[in-house]
């Protein structure tokens, strides 16, 4: 009776071990134009927090949160991204695989994604083009931080299901419309006609001017995944295939 004590005291005091999975992901653009699109989406964006967000590439990291990436022998996705590359109304960006162990969402790994064109050579963060920027005097020989295509947050985590939660801007070049001068009317000013009546004016438009402009459009979304099944996100602009699989 003692050592069946003994031995349950022990076994008891082992560590639990976590599951490990195999994440695989491809992301991708449709190459249609936003015009094409007959969908509102929002200009002023809240800026996506990469607070605890790092590259997959990053060797050490990658190892301080228990994941790490996994050779193409463990690709299975291989027959879906060569039939993107080959077809003209989609781009792959990112095609990658990676182990991760199976933690909630405050403590899972937030990977940093970033693929595709630089456009900081064209334009500022803000999507204002660096040529109009220039003809307001603004200084733009500032050292330019790179300003991919394909920017945002990805992550993984286990709360009872497997969930996948993409926070990802596309940035594509566009035109918009500027407000350059608004025309207001003082009702104070004494040079005003006092015969003129107000019924009969006619509504002041500003002045508006079309410049060129990097647009971003977002896929905000969260998704319960199965793990062995291959699942598929998308919006008109993005896509994203994904496979877990235990390891």
């Amino acid at each position: 009776m003692k050592k069946l004590i003994i031995f349950l005291l022990v076994f008891v005091s082992l560590p639990t071990f976590a599951r490990s999975f195999s994440i695989e992901m491809i992301i991708f653009k449709r190459n249609v134009e936003p015009s094409q699109i007959n969908e509102s989406w929002p200009q002023d964006l809240e800026p996506i927090s990469f607070e605890r967000a790092f590259s997959y590439r990053d060797s050490n990291l990658m190892s301080q949160h228990r994941a790490g990436l996994l050779p193409s022998g463990y690709y299975n996705l291989n027959r879906q991204y060569q039939a993107l590359e080959r077809h003209a109304g989609f781009k792959p960006l990112v095609h990658v695989a990676w182990s991760q162990n199976d933690r909630g969402e405050s403590t899972s790994p937030i990977f940093h994604i970033q693929a595709g064109e630089d456009f900081s050579d064209k334009f500022a963060p803000d999507g204002r083009s660096l040529k109009e920027i220039a003809k307001d005097g603004t200084p733009t020989s500032i050292e330019k931080e790179p300003l991919y295509e394909l920017d945002g947050t990805v992550q993984v985590y286990v709360q009872h299901y497997l969930y996948l939660k993409t926070n990802l801007d596309l940035r594509i070049p566009g035109q918009n419309e500027v407000v350059l001068q608004d025309s207001v009317i003082d009702p104070s000013n004494e040079d005003n006609d006092e015969d003129v009546q107000v019924g009969n004016l006619e509504p002041v438009k500003p002045k508006v001017e079309v410049q060129d402009f990097l647009n971003s459009y977002r896929m905000q979304q969260k998704r319960k995944i199965r793990s062995g099944e291959v699942h598929y996100l998308d919006n008109p602009f993005l896509g994203v295939i994904i496979n877990i699989r235990k390891l």
